[in-house]
């Protein structure tokens, strides 16, 4: 009853760090929508970033156990640490002044510069998860379907809507990532 208990303790976190770490993909997918895309595009950049969202926390995860062999007894503390810092960091990013400059959205670099910054945090989630020796397969693929999936919404929905929703949406993500690593640490 516990096993089955804790599996679906993990699968439930791995799913809302999914979600908390797509609405960095959402929230700049809105920006980019408002400049205007075609569904091809929208399409395009989905893909890659989902590719992005499965191979970075891979990296990460790996990179995580390997941390988590060096550290011993204070991994919890180090992994709660990164994700606080994290989310912490989102949130300031999502309130910090300044318009973004787009890459341009239909070169190849464009859309690797744009997967690539929407994932980066999606490595430093997969460190902490990695120190928790994480269920590899489902963690990676919970990330790449959300992140392609939010990435997706976020460009169609910036076709439509303000770009005010875009700040809110990283702000809430950090706030998510930092309440699990407060939860790891305490």
């Amino acid at each position: 009853m516990w096993d089955i208990s804790a599996h679906v303790g993990q699968l439930v976190t791995i799913l809302i760090m999914a979600v908390a770490l797509g609405f960095d993909a959402f929230s700049l997918g809105i920006g980019m929508g408002m400049k205007g895309i075609r569904l091809r595009d929208v399409l395009r950049i989905s893909t890659i970033t989902a590719l992005f969202h499965i191979i970075m926390p891979l990296i990460g995860m790996y990179t995580g156990k390997y941390v988590s062999s060096l550290l011993g007894n204070i991994t919890t503390y180090a992994a709660g640490g990164l994700l606080v810092l994290l989310g912490a960091h989102m949130i300031l990013n999502a309130f910090r002044e300044g318009e973004t400059k787009l890459v341009n959205h239909r070169s190849l670099l464009g859309v690797t510069l744009f997967s690539l910054s929407v994932s980066i945090d999606s490595f430093s989630v997969g460190v902490s998860l990695g120190m928790f020796s994480s269920d590899l397969i489902l963690t990676v693929l919970a990330f790449g379907v959300c992140g392609g999936l939010m990435s997706m919404m976020g460009l169609l929905l910036g076709r439509r809507v303000s770009h005010n929703l875009g700040d809110y949406g990283e702000a809430v993500g950090g706030a998510i990532l930092l309440a699990f690593g407060l939860l790891f640490i305490f």
